[in-house]
């Protein structure tokens, strides 16, 4: 079959590619004109090449029409995390430069807040789903606009915000290459998990699109030809309901998820075929062995892993060679190399955990207006996040954890993924995060923040009994030396943890 959505929707504009969260069917014909009718509102808003413009949007229709809009017109699409506060997305437009913004009605009071501290007129603010003071209507972008592909169509990126953990989020920013769109794979980026175009595959939104690797697989299977089934609010259930209803062939989920979904009651996991699933991708965060050999016993081998970063470049690891390895990230991609330095940046041998670096051989990329950041994590050609491993001898990749998160207690280097994972273990913890708290004597030591099961009260005796079942499976200097009870942990939708807001509990003041 052809490859690349535009030729796709020429050849058979009545094929439906994509299902809504409310279950409308999207043929390839009215998503086309509807990107083809934004790139005349957005250039005709003296939106021109080069230039940016921003979304704060569920899942949705609006935000992959966005995104081939600004792939074809030669714009970056910088989507915006809609669970950010009104200061937070001010930056980001800010720093980005975006010449409009395209909100959701859900959104409008912070969407409004940011654009006002940004300076971006109301001419230049559209709203999707409703009206609100301070917006035009979304439809004014479009109206009147031609359903013919644009003139000068030329190849645009999304400019993803870094998720900020560890301070103000920098735009990832690519230079465009100036090709026609036709002239690059964009599903190419499948091929690494061997997901290939074919007309009965079916593709599983079912995590916020604004999330780097979630936008990219939804935009490749479209691409590719596959059917895009998109999930408003994620819960387990209804994943297993939209599996067996449409079949899906593909997804990508986070750890969280999995874990969620191990704990639904056996009469419901039973109830559901799951039989058509080839590939449940995973990455994000790391994943405990238990989680994942629970994963892959329900689900079968197509449980597959990959280590990327919005920056690019990463490995993947199948269900085999999980299996032959447990703990494996995988190997590093075709168009990517890894590798693993000491502080000199001098490479270690296999076995050895040091900074993982990696590199794409497609090319590289800034920081948006950020030189001295860009400079900062980079070796040669190399660049990191801060995360600490080692390589095998064949290769193969196993994470510790990110270098801001290590604890150092008295002297020795404590992993919280590590004990994270054995908390996990016990059947009254939802979720858990570990960090480290100041301690006169061993400069840090280990807290365990615990998210119970429902069902479980959060008294001193659960405490007890984590504390006993950590002591079985760790070393003394490992355990945590304290359980705190949360209501729930300060995660994104994508299952990133912001532990810089546990680690400030233990600040003076």
């Amino acid at each position: 079959m052809t490859v690349g959505f535009w030729a796709q929707a020429t050849e058979d504009p009545g094929r439906v590619v994509l299902v809504a969260p409310d279950g409308t069917e999207v043929t390839a014909g009215r998503l086309h004109a509807e990107a083809n009718r934004l790139v005349g509102g957005l250039r005709a808003a003296g939106v021109r090449r080069g230039d940016a413009f921003a979304v704060i949007l569920p899942n949705g229709v609006e935000f992959l029409t966005a995104h081939l809009a600004a792939t074809q017109a030669g714009l970056y699409l910088v989507p915006i995390n809609h669970h950010l506060v009104g200061a937070e997305v001010a930056w980001i437009l800010a720093d980005s430069g975006a010449g409009l913004l395209v909100a959701h009605a859900r959104y409008a009071d912070t969407a409004r807040e940011a654009a006002d501290a940004a300076g971006l007129p109301p001419a230049r603010r559209h709203l999707v789903g409703g009206e609100a003071e301070g917006f035009r209507p979304y439809g004014d972008l479009g109206a009147g606009r031609s359903d013919a592909p644009p003139p000068d169509r030329t190849l645009g990126w999304v400019m993803n915000y870094t998720s900020g953990t560890t301070g103000r989020p920098r735009g990832v920013r690519r230079p465009l290459p100036g090709a026609v769109p036709e002239d690059t794979h964009l599903g190419g980026f499948l091929g690494i998990f061997g997901i290939r175009p074919h007309e009965d595959n079916v593709h599983l939104v079912c995590s916020p699109l604004y999330h780097t690797a979630v936008l990219q697989f939804a935009a490749a299977s479209l691409h590719l030809g596959h059917r895009v089934v998109v999930m408003d609010k994620w819960t387990p259930r209804e994943t297993l309901r939209l599996v067996e209803r449409y079949r899906c062939t593909h997804t990508h989920m986070v750890p969280t998820q999995f874990h969620r979904l191990l704990a639904l009651p056996d009469e419901v996991k039973e109830r559901h075929d799951l039989s058509s699933m080839r590939h449940a991708v995973h990455g994000a965060a790391p994943c405990p062995e238990h989680v994942k050999r629970a994963m892959i016993d329900w689900w079968g081998p197509c449980v597959e892993e990959y280590y990327a970063a919005s920056e690019g470049g990463g490995t993947f690891a199948t269900a085999r060679d999980w299996l032959r390895k447990p703990g494996t990230v995988g190997r590093a991609w075709p168009i990517s190399e890894i590798a693993v330095l000491d502080d000199e940046g001098e490479p270690l041998p296999p076995g050895r955990v040091g900074t993982v670096y990696m590199r794409m051989t497609t090319g590289g990329f800034a920081y948006h207006k950020d030189a001295e950041k860009t400079r900062d994590g980079r070796v040669g050609d190399y660049f990191t996040v801060g995360d600490l491993g080692y390589l095998d001898e064949e290769g193969y990749l196993f994470l510790r954890d990110r270098k801001i998160d290590l604890i150092i207690s008295g002297g020795v280097n404590v992993y919280p993924a590590e004990i994270e994972a054995v908390l996990l273990a016990h059947p009254a913890v939802a979720d858990a995060a570990v960090v480290g708290a100041p301690d006169e004597d061993r400069g840090e030591e280990v807290r365990a923040f615990v998210e119970p099961e429902e069902g479980h009260a959060a008294d001193p005796a659960l405490a007890e009994d984590i504390l006993r079942h950590c002591a079985a499976r760790l070393a003394g200097y490992k355990r945590p030396r304290a359980v705190e009870f949360v209501a729930r942990l300060p995660r994104d939708p994508n299952g990133k943890l912001y532990k810089r807001r546990l680690r400030e509990r233990f600040r003076p003041g």
